[in-house]
């Protein structure tokens, strides 16, 4: 039998060719990540030390949460993700799908020193928190009368046309919000008495912008005294050269979990894994706090005087953290933005 040497030399060459295509498919990660300044530190904190680590290599794709849970669910025969980033709560729902892959704690050592808040569903599929965004009070350093302490503060006649809210169409905005309501009596299940206190201030003087932006313009520009809104923007204004602080409310401060997550159905969970465990790690934590003032959630995270006040820090800051049922929010949002636009357009 005569043997043809040139077929036999493209067909070894073919199935090293897709033998090195495995190897490389299993050696890369695909994650979302939300652009801008949070990518970058998302890159000089958690990817770039997880590639050189592993020798792997993280294909971002910039999707904010709401679209990365559309995509992640569109595709959940055939996942392009092997991680997904969620800050609205989506991994609730995505875990409930079972879209994200339930994480074995002994396989993530980091996830120890976690808080237990932070990582309290991760056997279904909820990813752990990695970073917080403490919903607090803006203020101008130099202008506030005084320096707010308490959510009800917001209602004091000295800030009346000094005050900027945040429209709820913005997750933060909706956090604020949120809070408001319950310090006025109001539930998730009642948002009346919270439409009521914006009605006052809007009478008062207050304005509402719908992006974070606008706050520092106001800041800048308008005299703005005092805007509810997240400890990572109060850090943004100082950078900008704006006397502004931040504070936590003594009733509470709304969190914005921001999670890390494995998404189902993919063959990489080993390196899926080990992102996750660098992701909770104390050094990528106080890495994010130094970069853009995230509340770490990892009890061994070490932040500077001067960092530890701008987030909710430590065992006694985080007891003040809480968390509006993200699923309530979802469920309700479309009928509470429409009562949010008919309040302010009076």
């Amino acid at each position: 039998m005569k043997l043809d040497f040139a077929k036999m030399f493209l067909g070894v060459s073919a199935l090293s060719l897709m033998a090195s295509a495995a190897v490389a498919q299993e050696k890369t990660l695909t994650i979302n990540s939300f652009g801008g300044a949070y990518e970058e530190a998302h890159r000089a904190c958690i990817i770039t030390p997880f590639e050189q680590e592993t020798g792997a290599k993280v294909e971002i794709v910039t999707a904010y949460s709401a679209d990365a849970f559309a995509q992640v669910r569109a595709q959940k025969d055939a996942p392009q993700f092997d991680i997904i980033h969620f800050s609205g709560g989506q991994e609730i729902v995505a875990a409930n799908e079972g879209l994200l892959a339930p994480i074995d704690a002994a396989k993530v050592p980091n996830l120890a020193n976690v808080y237990d808040f932070a990582k309290a569903n991760v056997a279904k599929g909820e990813g752990p928190a990695y970073s917080i965004a403490a919903i607090g009070m803006i203020y101008n350093t130099e202008k506030a009368p005084s320096a707010p302490t308490k959510w009800t503060d917001i209602m004091d006649p000295a800030f009346a046309e000094h005050l900027v809210l945040t429209d709820i169409s913005n997750g933060y905005g909706m956090l604020g919000f949120l809070m408001i309501n319950q310090v006025n009596g109001g539930t998730l299940e009642n948002i009346q008495p919270g439409l009521d206190a914006v009605t006052k201030l809007l009478e008062a003087g207050a304005i509402i912008v719908s992006k974070s932006p606008e706050i520092q313009q106001e800041f800048a520009q308008n005299d703005a005294w005092l805007a509810p809104y997240a400890s990572d923007y109060g850090y943004t204004l100082r950078k900008a050269g704006l006397p502004a602080g931040f504070v936590q409310g003594e009733e509470g401060t709304p969190a914005s979990l921001i999670t890390v997550n494995m998404v189902a159905n993919r063959p990489n969970e080993d390196l899926a894994l080990k992102f996750i465990d660098i992701s909770v790690s104390p050094e990528a934590q106080q890495c994010f706090a130094d970069a853009l003032r995230y509340s770490p959630t990892n009890s061994k995270a070490e932040l500077s005087a001067e960092v530890a006040a701008d987030v909710a820090y430590g065992e006694d800051g985080v007891k003040g953290l809480l968390r509006f049922d993200p699923i309530a929010i979802e469920a309700n949002r479309a009928a509470w933005v429409e009562a949010w636009n008919k309040t302010i357009a009076r």
